[in-house]
């Protein structure tokens, strides 16, 4: 699963994805403002078919989190 975070994440967001990481902070680390995260978000939802609901996002601060999410709603790699 990381490895197609990695791609969906260097793509949207514009940065190697050598440098994407689960521990990488989209804020901090990788330069995202809301508006990135927004559209980072709609692919992943495109990506893995599931729904983010925007109470959640709040908590998804690093790809890690995201990938635990996306892992406790059931989607597989």
């Amino acid at each position: 699963m990381l490895e197609k975070m990695k791609e969906i994440i260097a793509d949207q967001l514009s940065v190697d994805a050598e440098t994407v990481t689960e521990a990488s902070s989209f804020k901090e680390d990788l330069g995202a403002d809301s508006l990135d995260l927004f559209e980072l978000v709609m692919a992943l939802e495109d990506e893995y078919s599931v729904e983010i609901p925007s109470d959640d996002l709040q908590n998804l601060l690093t790809v890690g989190d995201v990938m635990n999410y996306l892992k406790g709603k059931g989607v597989e790699a």
